[in-house]
């Protein structure tokens, strides 16, 4: 693996993006982040497989039934007999970003700069039906595979509250930041180390909060263009705290950081899509996650991921497993 650049060497090229890593792992590189899953760091992963209890992050892929936010296509089954056998068939057509989800490379470019990453445009993706340069497709063939760490914000806020603690107002719905030192407070409070390598999931309450609102209030909601969702803050220590720890990211919550973009200059699916390859995983249903993390005083897990191996594919569900 190439020598890691620090933070403060980001971009790695003078014209570049801010804060990108074009080139570290070579010009035709589609892996990204992820190549720091090295079978080291996965092997050593492995031995957080303690008792075999496995715990799914996929939400139902018609969770958001007729309405999903980001005006994007609902999911459709369609199960059909195959007369004169006793035989059944079934079709779905859906948007992949519908439901829990792997943001892929050819999602979200930097915007001011029309480039994906490693410099991919949208004519090198829409060059022909068959291109697959940045697909999802190179994910699947080791899939994301590797330590997890929970950090449970929603769980501890929770906790602060119920010991009499103030907790600022927070609302999963609105424009808002989850901060830095919020998360770190969470892994202090859990007792949770991260690691180089280690893939973050953050429960924020979105997924909570979201099955508690009635229908029609969520109706109204997902009209709304743009959408407002709290999540992490956009800031530059935000984004070292990331390059400085993780192979992806991912979150309960529909777009990970808070949304709309606070910044004029970037936002963070510009520099983790873009910049540096880095997964965003979005919706993941992490509630059984978290009762098994509090009901064990451990934060941490084997976790597998296997994007679908759709060629040239933009994103993917997860096909995600925790295991303990």
């Amino acid at each position: 693996m190439n020598k890691m650049p620090n933070f403060s060497e980001l971009p790695l090229g003078k014209d570049d993006p801010p804060f990108s890593a074009w080139g570290l792992y070579g010009k035709d590189d589609q892996l990204g982040t992820l190549n720091r899953l090295t079978d080291d760091i996965v092997k050593e992963a492995a031995k957080e497989i303690k008792t075999g209890v496995r715990i799914s992050m996929n939400w139902p892929l018609d969770a958001q039934a007729d309405m999903p936010f980001f005006r994007r296509q609902a999911f459709h089954k369609h199960v059909y007999p195959k007369p004169p056998r006793v035989v059944n068939d079934d079709v779905w057509t859906f948007n992949t970003q519908s439901s829990s989800q792997w943001d892929g490379l050819r999602h979200f470019a930097y915007q001011h700069a029309e480039r994906f990453y490693n410099g991919v445009t949208m004519g090198d993706i829409h060059a022909s039906p068959s291109s697959t340069v940045n697909g999802i497709h190179a994910w699947a063939e080791r899939g994301i595979v590797g330590r997890g760490v929970l950090v449970d914000f929603a769980g501890w806020r929770a906790a602060l509250a119920a010991q009499g603690q103030a907790v600022r107002p927070y609302d999963p719905f609105e424009t808002g930041v989850i901060k830095l030192e919020e998360l770190k407070q969470c892994l202090e409070w859990q007792g949770t180390q991260v690691r180089w390598g280690d893939v973050l999931i953050l429960r924020s309450g979105y997924m909570e909060a979201h099955q508690t609102k009635p229908k029609d209030e969520l109706k109204v909601l997902a009209e709304v263009v743009p959408p407002h969702f709290s999540g992490v803050e956009q800031s530059p220590e935000m984004l070292e705290w990331i390059w400085d720890h993780f192979a992806a990211v991912a979150g309960d919550h529909p777009t990970f950081e808070c949304w709309p973009s606070q910044q004029s200059e970037w936002s963070l699916h510009e520099v983790l899509l873009s910049g540096w390859g880095c997964p965003i995983g979005e919706m993941f249903d992490l509630e059984g996650l978290a009762a098994e993390c509090k009901k064990i005083n451990r934060w941490t897990f084997f976790v597998v991921s296997e994007p679908c191996n759709v060629p040239g594919g933009v994103a993917s569900p997860p096909n995600i497993l925790a295991i303990f």
